[in-house]
């Protein structure tokens, strides 16, 4: 096995070496990653608001509680229309986007050159 390791401290790294080529540990890492950013993407709009999770669960109509969930990176229930109601409570608009994906994905076909 010598030789086999290098060392690396790059999260996105390690994580791609844990997936290697298993569609099933790849698509759950995409998933996981998804719930963190949105996760990130409450907290970071709530914290530049200068909001308690109190204060915005007040501003949105719900409870801090459920605020706590959606900026948990382990809460798997986010919606898209509750994600509307936090953005206009900031004053903000939720933007949503398809990109390709970084680098090959394990489901598509790379493009043959002819």
């Amino acid at each position: 096995m010598k030789g086999r390791f290098r060392m690396t401290d790059s999260a996105v790294e390690l994580l791609d070496a844990l997936a290697g080529d298993d569609p099933a540990m790849q698509r759950l890492m995409e998933e996981e990653t998804i719930n963190l950013q949105v996760a990130r993407l409450v907290y970071d709009a709530r914290e530049a608001a200068g909001l308690t999770q109190q204060q915005l669960a007040k501003r949105v109509g719900t409870t801090q509680s459920v605020i706590s969930r959606l900026e948990d990176a382990d809460y798997r229930g986010h919606s898209v229309t509750m994600l509307q109601r936090i953005a206009k409570a900031l004053d903000m608009q939720l933007s949503l986007r398809f990109v390709p994906f970084p680098r090959p994905h394990p489901r598509r076909k790379p493009a043959v050159a002819t």
